[in-house]
């Protein structure tokens, strides 16, 4: 039995190593007490998977704990994408739900989620109340046979997909989107996002071209289903070869997005995350407070005061956006991988809304991606954003590299003057053009990520250059 950590977003693994039946299962009777301490006996939980290897069974499992510990589960029918399972909380009246998925992690992992009863992701007081609560081994988890526990009515599997649909339709009209004769890219990412948009879309002048929207869980043609380059080249390409207006992308399991324009160039996650602001502000009329970790981009702050709403800044995952995003009744939530929550949704990443609010945002202003880039950058400037991810070297690399980082304060990244440094979830170093370094170990992966934003496009690789040393990587 091995000793489970949650991090930024739940528990990952590689499958049949440490993510195996039994750890699952250690899991889901965690979770159970979690819930159980917390007087919620007898209350519903939902349950959902992803296309990974397995993921129909090791949900199945996770059923059978939550069953025996006397809850009633709505387990759904098919892989469902993450935003729609954590909709199906709020819409059952669920305390809960547990999501098999790795999201974007590389093939051979899976993972265990869990949500809260808003759908959001669970805060981090509760996921090491949570943690504590996994027993050691398998001797300490009830569980009850998925047939026997369907005979009791303890398990029902159900569609989750009309009540989402439905709820859809209250936050955006996408019939509009339907008339406009756009020609759409979706590159689904061999994952649960597959389907959605043709349904949703079908019917009208726009057209609706899939790929890789058939379940294959080594993930053909991509290092992993994480929708950014160079993963997304294939559907990049195929957006210039087929004349698309837009490439959509869902990562594995359809909470996060990423957007490509109509020439075939990526638009990335932080560029996505200023659109999405200036499209409520500027073109939906929306204002109120806009949530970002410390990860994503200035062009937010900037915007903010322009419109004159304030922007909150959060440590690095929806556990610490989700709880910010309810408290101060924000339009917006999001971070740097490509999760963004808007106002009147579920507290969670959804890029399934997503990709149909970036749709409406074309459709309304009559512009494509590219030219909705140049409106942004016309208000706040050009950025310039960059990142690598290094797999840590040694067992003993993040303690030595924790405590070089600890006292490191330089005179100059890049060539541009250092003026602060933020050590909230990493270490994040601020330069005098107002843009930033950030260097910080993954939660979910043993990997360190060296991230820059800036306004000089000729100093990003240099910039990153001086992150790797500072970290002790070249």
């Amino acid at each position: 039995m091995s000793d489970i950590k949650f991090g930024t977003d739940g528990w990952r693994a590689r499958i049949a190593e440490e993510y195996t039946f039994a750890n699952v299962r250690r899991c889901a009777q965690g979770f159970a007490s979690y819930l159980l301490n917390m007087g919620h006996a007898g209350q519903s939980v939902v349950i959902g998977y992803d296309k990974r290897f397995a993921s129909e069974d090791f949900a199945a499992a996770c059923a059978e704990v939550m069953a025996a510990n006397g809850f009633q589960v709505w387990l759904t029918e098919t892989a469902t994408p993450t935003p729609v399972i954590s909709y199906s909380v709020v819409a059952r009246k669920a305390i809960g739900a547990i999501n098999i998925t790795a999201s974007h992690n590389p093939p051979g992992d899976n993972g265990f989620k869990v949500r809260d009863h808003n759908g959001g992701a669970i805060d981090p007081d509760g996921l090491v109340q949570i943690e504590a609560l996994i027993p050691t081994d398998v001797s300490g988890v009830k569980s009850l046979s998925l047939s026997e526990a369907k005979d009791q009515g303890l398990v029902k599997i159900f569609d989750p997909a009309p009540d989402y649909l439905a709820h859809l339709g209250k936050l955006i009209d996408v019939e509009p989107i339907k008339q406009a004769g756009l020609k759409i890219l979706v590159e689904p990412m061999w994952g649960n996002g597959a389907g959605w948009f043709t349904r949703i879309l079908e019917g009208g002048k726009t057209q609706v071209i899939e790929i890789h929207n058939v379940r294959n869980p080594i993930f053909p043609e991509m290092k992993r289903p994480e929708p950014i380059p160079p993963n997304v080249d294939v559907g990049l390409q195929k957006t210039v070869e087929l004349g698309c207006d837009v490439c959509l992308i869902t990562d594995g399991d359809a909470d996060r997005m990423g957007i490509g324009d109509e020439n075939g160039v990526f638009v990335n996650q932080l560029q996505v995350y200023a659109l999405f602001a200036l499209y409520y502000l500027e073109v939906r009329k929306e204002h109120g407070p806009i949530v970002k970790t410390l990860s994503t981009t200035s062009m937010l702050n900037k915007l903010g005061k322009l419109y004159d709403v304030p922007v909150y800044e959060t440590g690095v995952g929806f556990k610490y956006v989700a709880p910010k995003f309810l408290e101060t009744n924000a339009i917006l939530g999001g971070e740097e991988s490509g999760g963004y929550a808007f106002r009147g949704n579920v507290p969670e990443r959804d890029g399934i809304l997503g990709n149909l609010m970036f749709l409406d945002f074309m459709v309304r202003t009559g512009k494509k991606p590219a030219q909705l880039l140049e409106w942004l950058f016309s208000k706040v400037g050009a950025h310039y954003y960059d990142r690598i991810d290094t797999r840590l070297p040694s067992l003993e690399f993040r303690d030595n590299a924790k405590a070089q980082l600890n006292t490191l304060m330089p005179e100059t990244i890049g060539g541009l003057k250092c003026v602060g440094k933020d050590m909230t979830d990493g270490y994040k170093f601020m330069m005098e053009d107002g843009g930033w370094l950030l260097i910080r170990f993954s939660g979910t992966e043993p990997i360190i990520r060296v991230y820059t934003e800036t306004l000089h496009q000729d100093l990003v690789q240099a910039i990153l250059d001086d992150g790797l040393k500072m970290a002790g990587l070249k």
